[in-house]
């Protein structure tokens, strides 16, 4: 029964929200979730769990020999010329379902592996998207900058022939055109890497491209988690908490497996006529049901048993203590991260918006008079490297966000 609830899980799990992120990214989780090896890898130990069940709540194979007197005993019915039997042990009462309850608990706690190896590419992917985002934007960012450059080279220019400026404003442009030039180049050049890291984890082709669409906005956190409900849904915590149940449950199957078994079984003799004389019921088959019991004397082997047990529970509970403490350390350290990253985007808005009003009184003075062009490029490098800083700090901050999820274990 309870293997039927887990498989019923297991189709929740696959058919349930990935989130509120846009939907290129989510088209690639559910890519990512269909195609990764790895992740396949944890299903199907998974699946190998589940085979475990059957094969620890089965009663023992039946017993049946046969044998045939070579030379027949004699009796007072007649002569005993073959023996058939057929026997049956039994575990003690609740041997089977104490086994089969440790088996399925071991089987959810290998779902909850194969939630957390999910719920981790799922991280991976977004680790990896952002990047991208913030590739293309840098790309973007870059090539605007060399058209403004352009167009500063054939103002400086026009100035320095009409005798407003000098050669040197013309040399200072060409200088930082060379730069972006480069710059361009090398972010060109990062583009197959990160494409190729990206589309294995959907295990495709290395070349395939990605659709980048990601909403730059921040998204809205009402606070920090309860700490209880982030302890209760972490898919690790969870896995170690099944796996304490399963101990204890191994524990009460290796308790009763010291109790003695008992065992039924069936005698059938075939029986001859008699050569010598006939009396009543001569010549009659003889069947004898017939007991067993085992008994358990060397006890060695099942306090052994019930101490692993034991052990494993202190272990394990040793284990949820030690996870605990390291998963609300990364979550305090997350949670700083998305505010760190939420604090430089505001600031980055700030000084860009700033930065482009002080950029355009330059710039219509330079017009005017034709001085202070190195002051013009440098505004102009200063608007460049805010916004380069904030679209990293927005992939940061998606990155973090991410990481928030799989760390509280969020679907």
């Amino acid at each position: 029964m309870r293997s039927k609830q887990l498989i019923i899980i297991v189709v929740l799990v696959f058919l349930g929200s990935t989130g509120t992120r846009a939907q290129s990214l989510e088209n690639y989780f559910s890519t990512a979730a269909e195609n990764n090896p790895g992740l396949q890898a944890r299903y199907k130990a998974f699946e190998a769990a589940l085979q475990r069940i059957p094969q620890v709540s089965s009663l023992p194979d039946p017993t049946f020999s046969f044998g045939y007197f070579i030379s027949p005993v004699e009796t007072r019915l007649g002569p005993q010329e073959a023996k058939f039997s057929l026997s049956q042990m039994f575990p003690w009462f609740g041997t089977l379902k104490a086994k089969e309850d440790a088996a399925t608990l071991a089987a959810e706690a290998k779902f909850q592996e194969f939630v957390d190896a999910r719920n981790q590419l799922y991280y991976k992917v977004a680790a990896a998207y952002y990047p991208l985002y913030k590739l293309k934007k840098w790309i973007q960012i870059e090539q605007e900058n060399i058209e403004i450059l352009k167009s500063y080279k054939e103002i400086a220019a026009r100035h320095f022939e009409n005798g407003k400026g000098t050669m040197v404003d013309v040399l200072r442009v060409d200088i930082k055109l060379k730069e972006a030039s480069t710059n361009l180049d090398i972010l060109n050049q990062e583009e197959k890497p990160l494409l190729t890291t990206f589309n294995k984890l959907l295990n495709r082709s290395a070349e395939d491209d990605v659709d980048i669409k990601v909403v730059e906005s921040t998204d809205s956190f009402p606070g920090h988690f309860n700490k209880d409900s982030l302890m209760a849904q972490h898919p690790l915590l969870k896995r170690l908490e099944l796996m304490r149940q399963s101990s204890e449950a191994a524990e009460t199957a290796a308790r009763k497996s010291g109790y003695p078994k008992l065992g039924l079984g069936l005698d059938y003799v075939a029986v001859g006529e008699p050569t010598d004389m006939q009396v009543e019921d001569s010549g009659k088959d003889v069947i004898m049901p017939m007991v067993s019991v085992t008994i358990p004397i060397f006890r060695k082997k099942y306090n052994a048993a019930v101490k692993e047990a034991q052990l494993k529970q202190e272990s394990l509970a040793l284990q949820q203590e030690e996870f605990t403490n390291n998963l609300i350390s990364r979550y305090e350290q997350v949670w700083f991260d998305i505010n760190k990253q939420e604090q430089l985007i505001r600031l980055y808005n700030e000084q860009i918006k700033e930065t482009r009003q002080a950029l355009k009184l330059l710039t219509t003075a330079y017009s005017n008079s034709g001085k202070e062009f190195e002051e013009v490029l440098r505004m102009q490098q200063e608007l460049l490297k805010y916004e380069k800083k904030k679209v990293a700090a927005i992939s940061k901050y998606k990155t973090a966000v991410a990481k928030m999820d799989y760390v509280t274990g969020a679907p």
